[in-house]
């Protein structure tokens, strides 16, 4: 699961909604440790307090549970790098758990539950293997351009997308703002019956839209198929 956001301008309380909003999305989690430099899980007495202090400045310091079965982490940073041409930071938020652990309920309510605590522009949650394989829409080869698998379009880098409002790609579950379904002229009635039946309005005025029922395997045709039709839908993601 990942995230994008506007830059943090100092304590602004997104970290412990974020915190407290994936909390509540996941049944019985509970994000009350963090990790040392070698990877030993340490405690948190005073878990809210300890995020509060060390999460200034654009971060969200590392969180996990303390479950190896089912273990889940969460953790943000302000990267220097733009989601468009204008090169502007951007906060960028990730969550790491089992999908199979949980219904895809409870990840369409964790995705909303953290885009909407850090007030975020885009995001989505995808499966290791299907994201891997999106990934390959942008990353370049050796060769030079994008070779994207099984037929997906070849996607452009934020130096060629005009506005952080558009997502780079898409994912099983999508979180759009407001203003990114404004700008992807989303919904339109009259051509987003199929969309619609699968997408919902967030508290904060956004969208959660998934792509399949079960979490998205494009090696089975029809999620493939559901893909390429959401990509025909909306050719702004990715600036194609």
């Amino acid at each position: 699961m990942i995230v994008y956001a506007p830059a943090s301008q100092g304590s602004d309380g997104r970290a412990l909604a974020i915190v407290h909003g994936l909390e509540r999305a996941l049944p019985g989690l509970h994000l009350k440790w963090t990790s040392s430099e070698k990877e030993d899980l340490i405690p948190l007495s005073n878990r809210d307090e300890w995020v509060v202090a060390n999460g200034l400045n654009g971060r969200l310091p590392f969180l996990c549970n303390d479950d190896d079965n089912n273990l889940v982490t969460i953790s943000g940073w302000e990267n220097p790098n733009g989601l468009a041409s204008d090169g502007t930071p951007h906060f960028e938020l990730h969550a790491d758990f089992r999908m199979e652990a949980f219904s895809p309920i409870d990840a369409a309510n964790a995705l909303e539950a953290i885009s909407d605590g850090a007030r975020a522009l885009w995001g989505h949650a995808t499966p290791f293997k299907a994201a891997v394989e999106i990934a390959e829409q942008t990353a370049p080869t050796l060769e030079g351009p994008p070779s994207p698998p099984k037929g997906l379009p070849a996607l452009k880098s934020a130096r060629d997308i005009s506005s952080p409002e558009l997502p780079h790609r898409l994912g099983w579950l999508n979180y759009w703002s407001a203003a990114s379904a404004r700008a992807l002229g989303f919904p339109a009635p009259s051509r987003d019956a199929e969309w619609l039946s699968r997408a919902r309005r967030t508290p904060a005025d956004g969208w959660i839209l998934r792509l399949t029922d079960a979490p998205l395997d494009l090696d089975q045709p029809d999620h493939l198929a559901a893909l390429l039709r959401a990509y025909d839908r909306f050719p702004e993601i990715g600036r194609r």
